[in-house]
């Protein structure tokens, strides 16, 4: 390895872990602006994204990219659908933060990259290695064991899950990169985040014009809070290995499970067994992507998977 590339690399990981330790202490930002309704919390997030993400845009010169998806209908179709799946994760995962459901939050993005996988063999036909199948295995077990034993069936972390899935299955369909991307996601949200925005207004329920200067400053805070660990994640997705990103993608639900630790939430048996069957899904999965990544690079090692021919 060269010296460019392993000063690339220490940049990866420091960006990489600057996005997702971010993410994973999400819930303190959504915490210490409880008082204000989820609904609002949202708008303010998509409001203050556009101008954030127009200056890191026009200081990374790719304002060009965004012209060129305006002028394309199909991919201002596809940015349309997935706007409308990261809204609604963003509300489902506001809206369980402030109602003392961070455990679940945190369960729904462990479980995220193996709904990916199984998206996967749904809709394109892929096989799931041996480890795969064991992973989701582990993880379908615990899902059912919290539902059936702790009576709780866990709608806002299969939400989540699906939701970032359908997410970044849609992102997958049209070549843009990340920032110019969400900028334009926020952009088409806009309309629908400030119409949200004056009912709330016309209703006094606005937190906003309040007169309270800490919680306005905390809402206008909630544009950086969105776009820079987009931005980090970028850096660090051009400089590592997928399996290394994809490894590293677990730092953020852990972070919010300690967070949920933190707030006092309660931790029942059932929540045990559950994350625990998670965890050893989690580990299985990484050895999996690890395995893959070491045939892509040789690929005389072969490869087994499981599934119909």
């Amino acid at each position: 390895m060269t010296a460019g590339e392993r000063s690339n690399a220490r940049l990866g990981v420091v960006t990489a872990l600057l996005a997702y330790s971010m993410w994973g202490v999400f819930p303190v930002y959504f915490k210490i602006v409880g008082s204000v309704l989820p609904g609002e919390v949202l708008v303010h997030r998509i409001v203050w994204s556009v101008p954030f993400g127009a200056l890191i845009l026009m200081a990374r010169g790719q304002f060009p990219a965004v012209r060129a998806a305006l002028r394309d209908w199909r991919t201002l179709g596809w940015l349309a659908l997935a706007a409308l799946s990261i809204a609604a994760n963003w509300f489902i995962y506001i809206w369980a933060v402030q109602h003392d459901r961070i455990f679940e939050a945190s369960l729904g993005y462990y479980i995220n990259p193996l709904v990916f996988v199984l998206v996967g063999v749904a809709l394109l036909g892929e096989r799931l290695t041996r480890l795969q199948l064991i992973a989701v295995g582990f993880s379908a077990c615990g899902v059912i064991i919290l539902t059936a034993y702790g009576g709780i069936f866990p709608w806002v972390s299969l939400s989540l899950a699906l939701l970032f899935t359908a997410y970044g299955v849609i992102r997958k369909q049209i070549a843009i990169g990340a920032m110019p991307g969400l900028f334009l996601e926020t952009l088409l949200l806009l309309p629908f985040a400030s119409l949200w925005y004056f009912v709330l207004e016309s209703r006094g329920q606005a937190a906003f014009s309040s007169g309270d200067t800490s919680l306005t400053l905390l809402l206008l805070a909630g544009g950086p809070i969105t776009v820079l660990p987009l931005l980090f994640f970028a850096t660090a997705a051009r400089n590592l290995t997928l399996t290394t990103v994809g490894f590293m993608q677990f730092l953020a639900p852990t972070l919010q499970f300690v967070t949920g630790l933190y707030y006092g939430e309660k931790l029942t048996a059932a929540h045990i067994w559950c994350f625990g069957l998670i965890w050893i899904a989690v580990v299985v999965f990484s050895v999996d992507a690890i395995i893959q990544g070491r045939r892509r690079k040789n690929p005389g090692l072969g490869g087994e998977a499981v599934g119909n021919e």
